[in-house]
């Protein structure tokens, strides 16, 4: 029994002591995980705080860094509106010399024009003047002739003969004077006009004089290129030439290779191709013809651009972009030793100076100028350049005096308006200006000087013709029997004339007529 209480007793307390360590390692449990919160919270917020600061000083940094970046673009800004400003002003100073120098060659050109004006007017009276003479002549010449019918008792038509050729003689005689005259006092002032106009064109005018030749130089990094170009017997450059159709020349000369052509355009794509060779290192039939391929295509980029920037400098627009690409070409054309873009880029903004000098449309002159030539770039065997390119323009209907400037500046089609002859003469002074063009061979040379004599002996009265300084003077001896000091001065303008319709020159040819008569008496 006791035995029996004794183990209720145990187990009761067993129950006691186990319920009471639940609750009391509960309670021991729940202090020990608020404190790791705790903990945990206060880890938390260190962190963070942490993470502030580290924030709050990046933050800093970059704000720092970006307010510099931008005191710096700041500075570079003010610097290059400062350098801008200045060059603004000192464009505006240029201006304005220049708006002064066009104001006073204004005032000068508005009193050149009131003197010509005057002189007109003179001329005019002057004209009147001989016109009033001429009829107070004739009218005495029918009285004298009446008189000289009465006397003589001369049948009408022997009367009629003889008043007809005297009437003849007198008028030639004083319609040479009356001309030599009026073309002294109009060749004055047309001469200070022509020579103000075309001086003001030529100084205004800055072109680079360039000889074109038949060959190109390549320069190499070492000799040690000119085997691989040769290649293993020659191969590379039998490839090269069926290539570009270029000879190809690699002599002695160190780190140099010579191209060979006649045709510019084909010279030049010979010499991309074998640039392009050179910059790969890499020789050898495929690559030549994969070069060449690279090439064809850079030289029609290069020609279109070339074409555009020449439109654009000229200030020329809505042009065909067929003939924008001729125009690109024309850098590889030459004519007579000029190149012949150059050529036409003088010949554009002479005509267009000239044309602007003289109040005409100098934007159709500069377009008739650039496209005067056109006709050399279309190797047309059946006609000349200049009616080829008339003919061709036409089918692209550029306007009337683009087309007759064209197909005039030869002397092939006469000339219907002012801007062809400014055309015409402009292209005259690109052509002859010192080192513009090769030297004339002496065959050549021989020919034109007995051509300007033989046209001058082809008139009655001449009996010696002399071509002076190097053809830009004719001297006529003419018999002083035959020729009169009246005729010889029409004789002088009838030369100049038959020389201007069969001749080509630069420049002009002076015709001077010298009349000599000789009396011879003798006593005995």
């Amino acid at each position: 029994m006791e035995i029996a209480i004794n183990f209720g007793l145990i187990i009761a307390a067993s129950l006691f002591f186990l319920v009471v360590g639940f609750f009391i390692g509960r309670i021991f449990l729940e202090r020990i995980g608020t404190t790791k919160i705790l903990e945990a919270e206060e880890r938390a917020i260190q962190i963070v705080q942490e993470a502030q600061r580290e924030s709050q000083a990046e933050k800093e940094l970059k704000v720092s860094e970006v307010n510099e970046e931008w005191k710096r673009k700041k500075r570079e800004f003010e610097q290059e509106v400062s350098i801008k400003n200045n060059k603004f002003s000192q464009t505006q100073k240029q201006v304005r010399v220049k708006e002064d120098a066009l104001n006073r060659r204004s005032e000068q050109l508005q009193k050149r024009e009131r003197a010509l004006d005057d002189q007109t007017k003179e001329l005019n009276q002057k004209l009147q003047f001989v016109q009033q003479r001429t009829d107070e002549l004739n009218q005495l010449i029918a009285e004298q002739n009446q008189r000289l019918v009465s006397i003589s008792g001369l049948n009408a038509e022997e009367a009629k003969a003889m008043l007809m050729d005297n009437m003849i003689q007198q008028a030639k005689e004083e319609a040479a004077e009356t001309i030599r005259a009026i073309h002294e006092e109009a060749e004055k002032t047309a001469n200070k006009t022509a020579e103000k106009t075309t001086l003001l064109a030529i100084q205004r005018v800055s072109l680079d004089q360039a000889t074109e030749n038949a060959i190109s130089v390549v320069h190499l990094q070492n000799d040690e290129m000119k085997g691989r170009i040769i290649g293993r017997e020659g191969r590379n450059i039998k490839a090269f030439e069926n290539a570009t159709g270029v000879d190809i020349i690699v002599d002695d000369t160190p780190e140099v290779v010579i191209l060979s052509c006649f045709d510019p355009v084909r010279r030049e794509l010979a010499k991309l191709t074998l640039q392009k060779l050179l910059v790969d290192g890499i020789i050898h039939p495929a690559a030549i013809e994969k070069a060449f391929e690279e090439a064809e295509k850079e030289l029609e980029e290069i020609v279109l651009s070339t074409g555009e920037d020449t439109l654009a400098s000229l200030e020329i627009p809505n042009l065909h972009p067929d003939l924008v690409k001729l125009i690109g070409k024309m850098k590889y054309r030459s004519s007579y030793g000029q190149n012949l873009l150059q050529h036409s880029k003088e010949v554009s903004m002479l005509a267009g100076l000239m044309a602007a000098e003289l109040k005409l449309d100098s934007k159709l002159a500069k377009r008739a100028g650039l496209l005067h030539d056109i006709g050399q770039m279309l190797d047309s065997p059946d006609s000349s350049h200049a009616i080829s390119g008339m003919e061709f323009l036409s089918k692209y209907r550029e306007h009337p005096i683009v087309l007759n400037s064209v197909g005039a500046h030869h002397g092939e089609v006469p000339k219907d308006n002012p801007i062809a002859e400014l055309v015409d003469a402009a292209n005259v002074i690109s052509s002859s200006r010192p080192g513009a063009r090769g030297a004339i061979t002496p065959e050549g040379y021989i020919r034109r000087l007995e051509s300007l004599e033989e046209i001058a002996k082809s008139f009655p009265g001449v009996s010696k013709t002399y071509a002076l300084q190097a053809g830009r003077e004719i001297r006529v001896i003419v018999d002083g029997n035959k020729i009169e000091d009246a005729q010889a001065d029409m004789l002088s303008h009838d030369i100049a004339e038959k020389i201007q319709n069969t001749v080509e020159y630069p420049g002009q040819i002076k015709i001077s007529v010298v009349r000599e008569k000789r009396s011879v008496a003798y006593a005995k």
